[in-house]
């Protein structure tokens, strides 16, 4: 099999098929991969079993011949859209959502003898809850250990099910030995205890594996390249695999007529550290792992892990690696391919790291991402272009506003862009303190200003007076959010900043009376100098010097808030973060969410939930859990609560008769995510 380049869109679950038959809108999907130019289509799992072993109801299926037609209809329009198609292959073994929704024991190598810590759960809200449960029914697993007898049918299914993808005239296979599923659990020993020829040594555990793909090779020949996952290595458990078995076992799988390795990783409990793998916060996560198991292989090594481009890049010209796996960042912009074909590196959208597309599969839901709202809706792209072209007047530079003058210039409108501030991205250039991986965004928002020359006034507020003198056609809002001080006793003290003048202060515009003396000087020499213009400056910055007390009590432990209180631990602050209610990090999507506690906890940061604030004093903070009393030092408070939607210059363009629409954090409070998706729903349609 050839491929066009050496990029691999990774398997991720759409979630979209209808008791296991491939449907339209994942044809669109991988179709829109393929036309971006990914060289290699990995499908998301798809069930050799089907239904049983299966995760999800709408996940294909690969057990019966009335499946093929669909994956034929798959593999032609991949083949159309210029690109190969690899079907991913698994049985889900012990977490078969499906088998346990239908009262089936799951299948393992033996009964755990373990159990997850399940505390994180505690930052799910009743309704993730709720969600979660459903995808079980609300029912516990049982196990089945498996015999020779399910073994032996195990392989068959397997090789039956590859000759099924043949017949669909697919390109490839990839046999799942990773991620919990049954031929992971049998390769590592924490899972595997078996004492007869499946278990103890890793060339027994490795077996069934290699089993398969002996079965697998029989069966199809060459018709199709046969790829293994497999974890260069487990985390957050001991006797998870480690990476010198993953090296003897590709190496076993090799000689199994493995045609291919793609290197992945596996957090072994999803409830704590599902960002150590199989989805990766760390960039290029796997790569040195993936780069030493191909040392010991003459068959291609496929890495993946937040393999951003220019780590990519680098890694293949130096032979660490054959091919890179992309898997969000393809789903926040599928012609990524193209673009860096192209030369156009800085068009590429960035994934944001937000964890929102694979929240979803803990729901059995359709993955959506917060940069891309076209990502399973497919239909919406082409942008159709305006009826008419209007003079649109967007004020506000953060992401609402950006995003909606990008896509009214790509629609044909004239933009002008206003910003009382003095430079792009608004609340997100400030979050990028505390999320790096937001200044991707912003960056990419520049490069996209510039590239499409949108007109773009800073410095300049908005007024129904100014608005008028630009004989504007029509008006979009996106002045974000307030951030009003809190209202218990002391919450006017100058020791208290919100967001609002916390922004203020590191942007240089804060009043000594707002900010303090010498937080106000920082933040004036930042302004006057352009340094504070670097989020990357100001982050290594204070890492060395941030002239506040010793002291912080956060107020709110939302997304805001947990993040910022993680951020000033890390900078040697004494951090309490108190919260009135029992989640933590809201709305933040549950995997990033359970690390970002897990981090801050890390960092020293003392977390009280289910407060009650009775007031501030110029040195402490006092509040009441249940019926006791407590009270922390404090030199600075920062009030991270209280974040309310409002668009008062809306207000004022209705009674002046000036047509508007709201969109972002004026409208509604949702952050990145809600700012790009509300103002596609307006733009895409004015």
């Amino acid at each position: 099999m050839q491929t066009l380049n050496r990029i691999v869109l990774p398997a991720m679950d759409m979630n979209v098929s209808e008791h296991g038959e491939i449907e339209q809108p994942e044809i669109d999907h991988y179709v829109a991969r393929a036309a971006g130019g990914a060289g290699l289509i990995i499908t998301g799992a798809c069930a050799i079993a089907f239904p049983f072993g299966a995760a999800s109801m709408k996940e294909p299926g690969l057990s019966d011949d009335k499946f093929i037609p669909g994956l034929k209809a798959l593999a032609d329009a991949v083949h159309a859209a210029g690109s190969k198609l690899c079907i991913q292959s698994t049985h889900h073994g012990k977490v078969a959502r499906v088998d346990v929704a239908n009262d089936r024991p799951v299948l393992a190598p033996n009964k755990p003898d373990y159990s997850y810590n399940m505390s994180a759960l505690a930052d799910s809200t009743p309704d993730e809850l709720r969600r979660m449960g459903a995808a079980t029914a609300g029912k516990q697993a049982t196990y089945k250990e498996m015999t020779d007898d399910d073994i032996s049918g195990l392989i068959s299914d397997w090789a039956d099910a590859a000759e099924r993808i043949a017949k669909a005239d697919c390109d490839a296979i990839e046999i799942h030995v990773a991620h919990g599923y049954i031929l992971g659990v049998f390769l590592n020993q924490r899972d595997n205890k078996r004492t007869d020829e499946y278990g103890g040594p890793l060339a027994n555990r490795a077996r069934l594996a290699c089993e398969v793909i002996k079965a697998v090779k029989e069966r199809v020949g060459d018709k199709l390249a046969i790829l293994v996952r497999v974890s260069g290595e487990e985390y957050g458990q001991e006797g998870g695999l480690t990476l010198p078995e993953a090296i003897e076992a590709s190496q076993l799988f090799e000689q199994a007529g493995a045609d291919a390795i793609h290197v992945t990783g596996w957090g072994r409990n999803p409830f704590d550290n599902f960002t150590d793998g199989p989805l990766p916060s760390k960039v290029g996560a796997y790569l040195k792992n993936a780069a030493e198991i191909k040392k010991h292989l003459t068959i291609p090594v496929i890495a993946v892990g937040r393999m951003l481009p220019e780590i990519s890049e680098k890694a293949i010209a130096a032979g660490q690696i054959d091919f890179a796996a992309m898997g969000r960042q393809l789903l926040a912009d599928p012609d990524l391919p193209n673009k860096l074909r192209d030369g156009k590196f800085d068009q590429v959208r960035p994934c944001i790291n937000c964890y929102l597309c694979v929240a979803e599969n803990f729901f059995d839901d359709t993955p959506f991402c917060a940069v891309n709202p076209a990502l399973g809706n497919e239909a919406l792209l082409p942008l159709k272009p305006a009826s008419a072209s209007k003079h649109v007047v967007v004020v506000g530079a953060g992401p609402a506003g950006l995003e909606s003058a990008r896509v009214l210039t790509e629609r044909g409108h004239r933009v002008t862009v206003l910003d009382k501030s003095d430079r792009l991205g608004g609340t997100m250039w400030f979050s990028t303190m505390t999320t790096p991986d937001n200044e991707r965004l912003l960056r990419w928002f520049k490069a996209e200003i510039k590239r499409l020359r949108i007109a773009v006034k800073l410095n300049t507020p908005a007024t129904v007076e100014t608005i008028r003198a630009l004989n504007a056609d029509h008006v979009i809002v996106a002045t974000g959010a307030v951030r009003p001080k809190p209202d218990f006793p002391g919450g006017d003290l100058p020791n208290v900043q919100t967001g609002d003048t916390l922004r203020a202060m590191m942007l240089g515009t804060a009043t000594a009376q707002e900010a303090g003396f010498v937080l106000s000087n920082l933040g004036k020499m930042g302004r006057l100098s352009g340094l504070t213009k670097s989020p990357e400056f100001v982050r290594q910055f204070t890492k060395y010097w941030l002239p506040m007390g010793k002291n912080v009590v956060v107020i709110g432990g939302s997304l805001v808030g947990l993040e910022l209180a993680e951020f000033l631990a890390e900078r040697g602050r004494n951090v309490t973060l108190l919260h009135e209610k029992q989640q933590l990090g809201l709305p933040l999507a549950m995997p990033r969410r359970w690390t970002a506690v897990k981090d801050s906890l890390d960092h020293g940061v003392k977390i009280h939930r289910n407060v009650t604030i009775d007031r501030i004093t110029p040195k402490t903070v006092e509040w009441t859990e249940g019926e006791e009393s407590f009270s922390a030092p404090a030199a600075m408070v920062v009030y991270a609560d209280g974040t309310t939607a409002a668009a008062p210059l809306a207000d004022k363009l209705q009674d002046a008769g000036i047509s508007f629409d709201v969109v972002g954090d004026a409208g509604a409070v949702n952050y990145i995510h809600g700012a790009i998706h509300s103002s596609w729903e307006v733009v895409t349609e004015l």
